[in-house]
C-alpha cells in the first residue's frame, strides 16, 4: 500500500490524533533524519506532493525501531 497511499489514508490517519502534534517526515536515505513539514501541498499528475521544510535531526532510536531502520 506505500506506494499508493492516499489523501484519504492519511487524512483517516491524522484525525485520530491530537490536533496540537507537531509534525515531522521521517527520512531514510542512509541516515534517518526528521524533517520538517513544509505548507506546500503541489499537485501533479494525480499525486500530492507535500513540501519540507529543512532538517531537525537524527531520529529518536525508538521511532528508528518502529520503522525497523536500525
Amino acid at each position: 500500500m506505500p506506494q499508493y497511499f492516499t489523501v484519504g489514508h492519511l487524512i483517516a490517519q491524522l484525525q485520530t490524533l491530537d490536533p496540537t502534534l507537531r509534525v515531522r517526515l521521517a527520512v531514510n536515505p542512509d541516515w534517518p533524519f526528521a524533517h520538517y513539514v513544509g505548507t506546500d501541498v503541489i499537485v501533479q499528475d494525480g499525486i500530492a506532493y507535500i513540501s519540507e521544510d529543512g532538517q531537525e535531526s537524527y531520529l529518536p532510536c525508538a521511532v528508528r525501531e518502529q520503522l525497523a531502520w536500525t
